[in-house]
């Protein structure tokens, strides 16, 4: 069952987990409390079908051989919502460091909209994450394509865009691998970035909020990002030339 045209994507990432499973479950009761009426209490199988998980809170924190949790649905195939979380080794990952990821979709409805500011604050303070986003699945798949490599070598980004480094190549995690429609940038992410600059940042900061922890939800465009609408797009070209360090295109 995959995300529909019409879908946000979520992804957050934090240091690998510890041995307690509490920033999992802080993630899922996240998730619930961001999205009203919203109970990931199923999974699904290999045939696709919905799967009831009685157990959710000790489920959700059991771990797979590949490092990879099983992923949590709401089970209503009409208004799909889906959570799951991996770890990812060293060697993929900024600085040398192992990293915990959390990927999540929900409806890109009004409610959906309406929620995603808080959707992508509460998933990634639960997860205690460095950086993470929050786009719509067609925004999303052009700013994947800033990393991806070719058949001839380096990656040739869609629509104007700059390449970005993968994140194996990026000197820090604290550094974000890309920009996303609704962006979390922890404290740390921030002052590695330098964000905000009162100067700089002013149209950034009437769209940003803080958190509780010190960091970031910062919102590039007041509508969801739509990279076919020109002033988007523009919107986006302006974020990753204010911020070079995203995407490893600079040094210090």
């Amino acid at each position: 069952m995959a995300a529909s045209p019409d879908s946000f994507l979520l992804v957050v990432y934090a240091p690998a987990l510890s041995s307690d499973g509490s920033r999992t479950l802080a993630v899922i009761r996240g998730m619930e409390r961001a999205l009203p009426g919203l109970h990931l209490s199923w999974t699904i199988s290999d045939e696709g079908r919905f799967i009831p998980a009685p157990q959710r809170d000790a489920w959700g924190t059991a771990k797979t051989t590949d490092g990879r949790f099983p992923l949590l649905c709401n089970g209503d195939e009409g208004h799909f919502v889906t959570i799951s979380r991996r770890e990812t080794p060293a060697s993929q990952n900024p600085g040398g460091q192992p990293q915990f990821e959390v990927h999540a979709k929900w409806p890109l409805d009004a409610a959906g909209i309406a929620a995603a500011g808080k959707v992508l604050e509460e998933v990634a303070e639960g997860a205690r994450a460095l950086w993470g986003h929050a786009t719509p699945k067609r925004a999303a798949g052009d700013i994947a394509e800033q990393t991806s490599p070719t058949l001839a070598g380096s990656p040739r980004p869609p629509r104007g865009l700059p390449a970005l480094k993968l994140p194996e190549k990026i000197r820090s995690p604290e550094i974000p691998h890309r920009l996303g429609w609704l962006n979390y940038w922890s404290a740390a992410t921030a002052q590695a970035i330098a964000f905000p600059d009162p100067a700089r940042d002013a149209e950034l900061l009437s769209r940003a909020q803080s958190t509780a922890t010190g960091g970031w939800v910062v919102k590039l465009t007041d509508a969801p990002l739509d990279l076919d609408n020109p002033a988007h797009l523009d919107a986006l070209k302006r974020a990753y030339e204010r911020f070079p360090e995203i995407g490893g295109r600079s040094t210090p």
